[in-house]
């Protein structure tokens, strides 16, 4: 144990605590990293992340072997401190600086906290997507990207959501979606402003709709 105490502060000061030490901006030698590029920037994040965890892993190792020290000149070292039983030999040879036995262990209860951006990022097109709404069939902001989309992105066939797609006409979000209306039938069944001519527009809506068996066929009447 004292040689791995050794060997965490040697690693603590040596890279100046994973770069815990300098600020981000220091780090990445700019005044401001508002003019990087969005990806360098992430990236930037991602690493400073990471040396966060780490640094804390090793302060948390470095704590447990203080502890268990402190414990050998106490004379306790070798006993739970949570029930009072010895901890088996395996044990203590395997974790040198545990103070607790297998059972009560803390490492055996599982972590549930989230990262705390969880709690700002939202689902795909945020507030304005409309579709787990029953009460709203209205144009909202999936719809408005979907109209963006059809002009082209960067995308191919191969990023594309759809894992069944196999060209670009079918690459967009929900694609075979009904552009304009709801229900099929609403773009081919038609009245007059007066509500009582009915009349049928025989598109490719029309067609599918009648030879899938889906609607009436009482329809084919209609001029």
């Amino acid at each position: 144990m004292l040689n791995e105490q050794q060997e965490i502060e040697s690693r603590l000061s040596h890279n100046q605590h994973y770069g815990m030490s300098q600020s981000l901006r220091d780090a990445t030698g700019e005044l401001s990293p508002i003019d990087n590029h969005p990806g360098d920037l992430a990236t930037e994040l991602y690493d400073r992340e990471k040396d966060i965890a780490l640094l804390e892993q090793e302060e948390l190792h470095l704590s447990r072997i203080d502890a268990a020290l402190a414990a050998m000149e106490k004379g306790t070292y070798g006993i739970c401190i949570s029930c009072g039983e010895r901890i088996s030999y395996e044990r203590l040879d395997a974790v040198p600086d545990s103070l607790y036995c297998l059972e009560h262990a803390p490492r055996k209860e599982l972590s549930h906290n989230r990262p705390i951006e969880e709690t700002y990022l939202q689902t795909p097109f945020g507030r304005t997507s409309m579709d787990e709404r029953s009460d709203y069939n209205s144009f909202d902001g999936e719809d408005a990207w979907q109209i963006v989309e059809q002009w082209g992105n960067a995308d191919s066939p191969a990023l594309s959501e759809n894992r069944e797609v196999h060209d670009y006409a079918h690459l967009g979000i929900e694609s075979d979606e009904n552009d304009g209306y709801v229900e099929s039938i609403e773009s081919f069944l038609a009245t007059d402003i007066t509500g009582r001519h009915v009349s049928v527009v025989r598109n490719r809506e029309y067609d599918q709709y009648i030879h899938s068996d889906e609607g009436d066929h009482g329809l084919e009447s209609y001029n």
